[in-house]
């Protein structure tokens, strides 16, 4: 895996864009990771006891926190301290972007309404991150991600039709959410630095992103009176296309999503009658003998090791490909020299694995600029300035703010 060092002189295409990220845990995380990895000044500002995500640990390291955090600035803020929301409006009227994911309502609690802080800064772009947005009858219902993938219809898709609805085994409605929130955020910028407009209020909650990933499933409903059972890891639009073991325990993914791919497939395994055969040679006769044609294909591959079946069906140009867990992509050499995933440098652990920046850009790219920070590590950077040294030193001193001297 190749190791990428930080450079701090690095600058992307989002360079001078300041970020003020108030939010907890994965979603505001994700979203604020997209603009950090391309330049933007993304300033965390976190309560004493730092962001909820660097709970999430493994074996003591704050494995999240060092891939999610990266290229971010620290500052470690009491909350609850009389002087916070004067403190956060104030980042916020030098600031293009603030992020929170706060409980619908707190902001305006805390004397920091988005119409206040517009007014203040009225270039503003505020993204609100909630389980269920701002509106609506469940605005103020608890919001994490796993009661967003269950009640979106997402979970009732997920497994097997004779099982139990399957949730995510890991961050699906926050990432996707933290997606969505980043390409908003630039949208609201675009208007208002190339069309001179205002700035705004993002409503963005976990559960619309969740809904939207699942495609036309109310429309199919509508149309059928039926709802789609669970399939497991076969397709309700194609076939064959399922995950079947191989002779050595492994398992092998295979997708036809075109006819043309399927007629492949049955003429490489022996089989090419299936293509003329009533009950396989469209992909609607293929769905309604799904069993029968997962029985052909899996006994096939069940008669050969993971390494020959991914042989013979590359030199048939048909999609198949391996299922990989951790172990597998680490030593992948699309992984290495892709550089999908790569190593970074970390004072706790020497080096950690974290993904790249995603997008590849060709004259801008993102980069590695810092590591993930301590607890305020950039408190006196960020906020001295701000505040003055000495309402500095009184706030560190009575503990309203954390440095990373003290932390």
């Amino acid at each position: 895996m190749h190791r990428k060092n930080f450079d701090a002189s690095h600058t992307g295409p989002l360079r001078g864009v300041k970020v003020v990220d108030l939010s907890r845990l994965v979603a505001g995380n994700m979203l604020t990771l997209q603009l950090a990895d391309f330049g933007a000044e993304v300033i965390k500002v976190e309560p004493l006891k730092g962001d909820t995500l660097r709970a999430f640990r493994t074996e003591g390291a704050e494995v999240f926190w060092k891939a999610y955090a990266r290229n971010k600035k620290s500052v470690c803020l009491d909350f609850r301290h009389e002087t916070a929301a004067s403190v956060i409006a104030s980042l916020a009227r030098d600031a293009d972007v603030l992020v929170e994911s706060f409980k619908p309502g707190t902001l305006e609690k805390m004397g920091l309404a988005p119409d206040l802080l517009l007014a203040a800064n009225p270039k503003l772009v505020i993204v609100r991150v909630s389980g269920w947005g701002q509106t609506g009858p469940y605005r103020s219902k608890p919001g994490f991600g796993t009661l967003v993938e269950g009640y979106s219809g997402f979970a009732a898709m997920n497994g097997f039709e004779d099982r139990e609805p399957v949730l995510p085994p890991m961050f699906l409605g926050d990432m996707t959410a933290g997606l969505y929130g980043a390409h908003a955020a630039m949208v609201a910028l675009w208007e208002t630095r190339m069309n001179g407009g205002n700035g705004q209020v993002v409503d963005l909650s976990l559960f619309d992103p969740m809904i939207s990933l699942l495609g036309p499933q109310v429309a199919n409903y509508q149309l059928t009176g039926r709802v789609k059972a669970r399939t497991g890891s076969r397709s309700s639009t194609t076939a064959p296309r399922n995950s079947y073991r191989t002779a050595d325990g492994k398992w092998l993914c295979v997708s036809t999503s075109t006819q043309s791919m399927a007629e492949r497939l049955f003429a490489a395994i022996g089989r090419a009658g299936m293509n003329t055969d009533p009950r396989y040679e469209t992909n609607t006769a293929r769905l309604q003998h799904v069993d029968e044609v997962d029985g052909i294909v899996g006994a096939f591959i069940a008669a050969r090791t993971l390494a020959e079946n991914l042989a013979f069906f590359e030199h048939a140009q048909v999609t198949a490909g391996p299922v990989y867990d951790a172990s597998d992509l680490v030593d992948d050499p699309y992984v290495s020299e892709r550089e999908s995933l790569v190593e970074i440098e970390d004072e706790e652990l020497g080096h950690v694995a974290v993904h790249n920046v995603v997008a590849r850009l060709s004259g801008t790219p993102g980069g590695f600029i810092r590591p993930a920070p301590k607890k305020g590590e950039h408190s006196r950077e960020i906020l001295a300035p701000l505040l003055g040294e000495r309402m500095y030193e009184e706030l560190l001193g009575c503990g309203a703010v954390v440095d990373a001297r003290s932390a």
